[in-house]
């Protein structure tokens, strides 16, 4: 059995994206992914400046624009009486945080990805091929199958999720339910009769819900995400988050939000879960990346793009050459964490307080919010600066 010196398990957007950059570092790369193809199950996606600034370093963005929106606003509205609360102006923001602020389906993404990993010679793809288990050794790991496959790297790098088989070998914990659930819809933006504008990004926020729209594949989709707290989970119901349960839960918004619902698909529903922050990703030669390691709830739009970044960090601390003797790749994986934990670990937690902040249900502290809301100057930043700014850029 030869050795590779990278092996990924999980061929997703950070699966594919960790494996382009490694290879273009002159590492060999082997993905396994456990699907018969690469393919993402979801619709829009979201990627802000410090997401798009990297993937411009790299020279991947080019390929993603042709497929993208690039909206002029991200507005926020009350859910229930419509009125507009505030929007950050995104055209500014490319300005002051050196990219672009991009919309674009999810399978798009992946595409790209997959396209520039077909065409490195360094990167190996599989599919069909479910992780069941790894065997950390002192000079490899050791990599299991379903089929009865065996494969063995120098590192194998967790990028299988929020259910990661190779998280489950650093650490004893298991998935947070938000007792939220989420339901997603893309469709040709001509079967649209109420949208909002075409340069916007619209989070509409509600008492334990919220709606999301934006244009994505060049402006010919129409995405939308429709969020809500489900009482029949609260109840312990083992069947939550219904189609009914939907409708009922948003019978009460404006007009606007109500003629959203109907074009969302209702045969796949997304309960949302995260984990607690790990203060580390890796033992010995086993690492994680994504939502294997800092699975996170929506509210920040960054869950996609903070793997994105996971790969760019991990790509830039480990050395060239081969093979890689355990204290190098100790050093190299210290690096990698260094770069990244803490901040990974903070988009999670904020990700919980923004999510808080959307839903209030009381009547005084939805005045509050939306009154904090329409205070703010639309040109002040310093709630996301930590999160867009240079500092953060690969």
């Amino acid at each position: 059995m030869s050795t590779d010196q990278v092996l990924v398990t999980g061929g997703g957007i950070g699966g594919l994206s960790a494996a382009v950059l490694l290879a273009r570092r002159g590492v060999r790369v082997r993905v396994l992914e456990r699907s018969p193809e690469f393919a993402e199950v979801g619709a829009g996606l979201q990627l802000a400046p410090n997401i798009t600034r990297m993937l411009d370093e790299v020279g991947v963005l080019d390929r993603i624009l042709p497929l993208s929106v690039q909206p002029r606003r991200l507005v926020f509205r009350n859910a229930e009486t419509a009125e507009e609360l505030t929007h950050l102006d995104l055209a500014d923001a490319r300005r002051r945080y050196g990219g672009p602020y991009l919309v674009l389906h999810r399978s798009d993404l992946l595409r790209a990805l997959l396209e520039a990993a077909e065409a490195e010679p360094g990167v190996t793809l599989h599919t069909g091929h479910e992780v069941t288990g790894v065997t950390d050794g002192p000079d490899h790991a050791l990599v299991h199958c379903a089929d009865g496959t065996e494969f063995r790297a120098e590192l194998v790098v967790g990028a299988d999720g929020l259910h990661s088989v190779v998280r489950a070998h650093l650490v004893d914990d298991e998935p947070l339910c938000s007792g939220y659930v989420a339901y997603r819809g893309a469709v040709p933006i001509e079967q649209v009769a109420h949208r909002a504008s075409m340069d916007d990004v619209v989070v509409w926020m509600g008492p334990g819900l919220h709606l999301v729209q934006y244009p994505v594949r060049a402006g010919r989709l129409y995405n939308q995400v429709a969020v809500f707290r489900s009482e029949q989970y609260r109840r312990g119901e083992r069947d939550w988050g219904t189609p009914a349960e939907l409708d009922r839960t948003y019978a009460g918004m404006c007009d606007e939000v109500r003629a959203a619902v109907p074009a969302l698909g209702r045969d796949h529903r997304w309960p949302m879960y995260d984990r607690e922050p790990l203060p580390n990703w890796t033992r010995g030669r086993l690492t994680l990346l994504g939502d294997a390691a800092h699975p996170m709830l929506q509210y920040l739009a960054q869950g996609a793009g903070q793997a994105l970044l996971d790969g760019a960090a991990l790509a830039g601390a480990l050395p060239p050459g081969r093979p890689w003797a355990s204290h190098d790749l100790g050093a190299a994986l210290r690096e990698y964490e260094a770069a990244r934990v803490g901040f990974a670990s903070r988009v999670q937690a904020t990700a919980r307080v923004w999510g808080d902040i959307w839903h209030v249900d009381s009547p005084v502290s939805t005045l509050l919010r939306d009154e904090v809301f329409r205070s703010r100057d639309v040109h002040d930043y310093h709630l996301v600066d930590w999160l867009y700014g240079p500092a953060v850029s690969a």
